[in-house]
């Protein structure tokens, strides 16, 4: 089993930066791919980033969400098992939930239902 715990969320402005941190404990030997969720009250979870890495511990690649892109940052520190996600530029439709979440292997696509293991969460409000 892989354990994941996020932080880092919190209330900021309008055109405001956060850093989400996602620590990974447990089998982390066993995972490939590290990814962040969102979910909006009323709204289902989004993907918004993931990161994928080869056997040997190199970053592959990484996958962000249009709305997203230019805005956030994924990135992974291999020796702290943990992944972040930068976010500037921040907009109050960014206001949710977000979730880290990992699994064993990239597909080349990121559903939710592909992910195996997931944090409880982290509130990020961004306020006008």
């Amino acid at each position: 089993q892989v354990q994941l715990v996020e932080s880092g969320g919190g209330l900021v402005q309008a055109g405001g930066s956060l850093r989400l941190s996602c620590a990974a404990s447990g089998r982390t030997f066993s995972i490939r791919v590290m990814g962040w969720f969102r979910q909006a009250p009323g709204k289902e979870r989004e993907f918004v980033a993931s990161i994928n890495w080869s056997w040997s511990g190199a970053s592959v690649s990484t996958d962000y969400e249009d709305s997203v892109r230019g805005r956030f940052t994924i990135s992974r520190d291999s020796a702290k098992n943990t992944a972040y996600l930068q976010m500037n530029g921040l907009k109050p439709e960014d206001t949710a939930v977000y979730y880290c979440a990992a699994r064993p292997y990239y597909s080349g696509t990121n559903s939710a239902h592909e992910y195996n293991y997931w944090g409880q969460g982290t509130q990020v409000t961004v306020s006008p």
